[in-house]
């Protein structure tokens, strides 16, 4: 019987002990994923609007001499991020791709003209910016029609500011619901030994003497969990470098290694004044009380 007993305390402890541990990974690895989300919403951002194009579509009568100076023009431009330039030839061939019919065979010539893709630096991508750019490129006398989405434009950037605000709201909110989820599972883990820790009292052990074994018990609990937690993080960053590039997410490393070090420390922090707090509960209560 005792034997069955025994075996029965050590699942009931090593349960408990693995739900602190996934509480801890949950927790910190859903925290670590917002904490880098906030720290690149700028730069995820800047690559939305740097992924919106503009078009500048040319006259018939613009020849390579004139086209060549303008893609001169626009590499010393402050505003260029990047351009391709998009010979009629090549836009009909892509339209031919898209429809999967040669419209030129029906119309025997082609009226599409030559252009310039151009992806505008994140800065310039606003109202005011891209209308200065839009009249200084007008002023060239070969330019037929500029294109650009301006509803798309206008809605970036009037959505971008609220989008952050509410990522500063949900991050604060998530924040407290971890340090709750956590704390609840170290409690319910301290609770099945309050007859141990009273005990203890009871036989003249001091609180702080009780407390301490407890209270590192938990921090390895927390370590493990947070690296559990790293380990996951990195390999979603890995995954985001391979996938998508150009978002540049290991392009700062140190503020990388600092994210992956706060999220160690906080599963340190958070389990440390938890039991603290928790096993001061059961110190502070009447043997009364504990049943």
């Amino acid at each position: 019987m005792a034997s069955s007993f025994d075996k029965f305390q050590k699942r009931r402890l090593l349960s408990s002990y693995f739900s602190v541990v996934l509480s801890v990974f949950l927790v910190l690895f859903l925290l670590g994923i917002l904490g880098f989300f906030i720290i690149n919403s700028h730069k995820l951002a800047d690559n939305f609007r740097e992924k919106i194009a503009m078009t500048v579509f040319f006259k018939n009568d613009a020849n390579d001499s004139i086209l060549k100076a303008f893609g001169r023009d626009l590499k010393t431009a402050k505003f260029t991020k990047s351009f391709v330039y998009v010979s009629k030839e090549a836009a009909a061939k892509q339209h031919t791709d898209i429809i999967g019919e040669d419209f030129m065979t029906f119309l025997g010539t082609n009226p599409l003209q030559n252009s310039y893709d151009i992806n505008l630096k994140a800065d310039y991508v606003e109202k005011d910016s891209i209308t200065k750019i839009e009249r200084q490129l007008n002023k060239n006398n070969m330019v037929s029609d500029i294109v650009y989405d301006k509803q798309l434009v206008n809605l970036v950037n009037d959505n971008i500011q609220k989008v952050s605000m509410w990522i500063l709201i949900i991050s604060g909110f998530l924040t407290i619901i971890a340090v709750l989820l956590i704390n609840s599972s170290l409690r319910l883990s301290i609770h099945s030994h309050r007859f141990i820790i009273k005990t203890m009292q009871m036989v003249g052990a001091t609180k702080a003497f009780i407390r301490k074994p407890f209270v590192m018990r938990s921090i390895k609990l927390g370590m493990i969990g947070a690296g559990f937690a790293i380990i996951a993080l990195i390999g979603v960053l890995i995954y985001l470098q391979t996938n998508f590039p150009d978002l540049g997410i290991l392009d700062d490393q140190l503020l990388v290694a600092l994210v992956l070090l706060l999220v160690f420390g906080m599963g340190v922090l958070i389990t440390w004044l938890s039991t603290y707090f928790a096993t001061q509960r059961f110190l502070n209560l009447r043997t009364d009380d504990l049943y």
